[in-house]
Formats: structure tokens, sequence, C-alpha cells
């Protein structure tokens, strides 16, 4: 009985071991998550939006939402498929550099929609209240750990919501 309950417990701690490296993320499109995403500024605290204000962030991020998530699709697609040619015995270097080359492509245009979005934005909030944005972002409560609050526009500097 004992043997019997020790092959169980090892059965299921592998089973659960296992099952992150078996499941299939597959690309997770919504607020603030996969590449693109941006920060909801509408939720953000103290910046006192007015409802027309919010309303318009609210329309203009809801529309590059679903601008973007055809782009995330096929990063997400690029990604898999170079997953697959790198762990090939024999990696075919043309595939996967083509592959790399078409997945920094999709990238820059992820990266071109974004900063259109936050630019339009930019153009809802008032001077203080982008005052209060530059605070909120450099106060780390919208950044994440990289520092990118999806309101810096995916730039190192951080410049185009400061």
């Amino acid at each position: 009985m004992k043997k019997l309950m020790t092959l169980i417990a090892m059965i299921a701690l592998t089973a659960a071991a296992a099952f992150p490296a078996l499941a299939d993320r597959g690309v997770k499109v919504g607020y603030g998550n996969g590449p693109g995403n941006v920060a909801d500024i509408a939720a953000a605290r103290g910046l006192d939006l007015t409802a027309e204000q919010r309303e318009k962030i609210n329309i203009t991020r809801a529309s590059h939402l679903k601008d973007i998530q055809p782009l995330q699709e096929q990063i997400a697609r690029r990604s898999r498929e170079l997953k697959s040619l790198w762990l090939a015995a024999t990696p075919d270097r043309e595939k996967i550099l083509t592959l790399q080359k078409e997945a920094q492509l999709l990238r820059d245009q992820l990266t071109d929609k974004r900063t259109a979005y936050l630019l339009e934005v930019r153009k809802v909030l008032t001077p203080e209240q982008l005052v209060k944005v530059r605070a909120y972002v450099t106060g780390r409560g919208m950044a994440g750990k990289d520092g990118d609050s999806g309101m810096a526009g995916g730039h190192p500097s951080g410049r185009v919501m400061r």
C-alpha cells in the first residue's frame, strides 16, 4: 500500500511539473497583455478625467487593441515557428533568419501603431494631466519591471508621454 501511495504521489508531482510546459499559452490579447498593448490611462487615479475624456480614451484604446490584434497573432505565430525551427536537430539558418526578419517587421508595425495611439491619447489630456501622468509613470504606478508603463511609448527614455 505504501508503494502504491508513493507511486501515485510521484505521478501527480510529475504531471504537475509537466503541465505548464505542455500548456498552450497562445496570444493573450486584451488590456495590458501582449506586445503593443498599453496601460489603461483612463483607470489611473488622480488624473481627474472628465467623462468625455474617459470616453474618448476608452474608444481610442478599444480601437487600438482591435487594430493590433492581427499583428499580435502574427507575431505569436512567427514565434512558435521560430521555436520549432530552433528545436530541430539541425536548425535551418535561412528559415530562422527570414522568420526573425518578418517578426521584427511586425514588431516595428506594432510599435508604430502604439506610438500613434499614445499620441492620440495625449491630445485628450490637459497639460496638468500630462504632468500627473509623468509623475504616475515615474512613480511606477503604471510601470512594469522594466519601467515601461504603456504610456511611455515603448521608448527607453519614455519621451512620448513625458
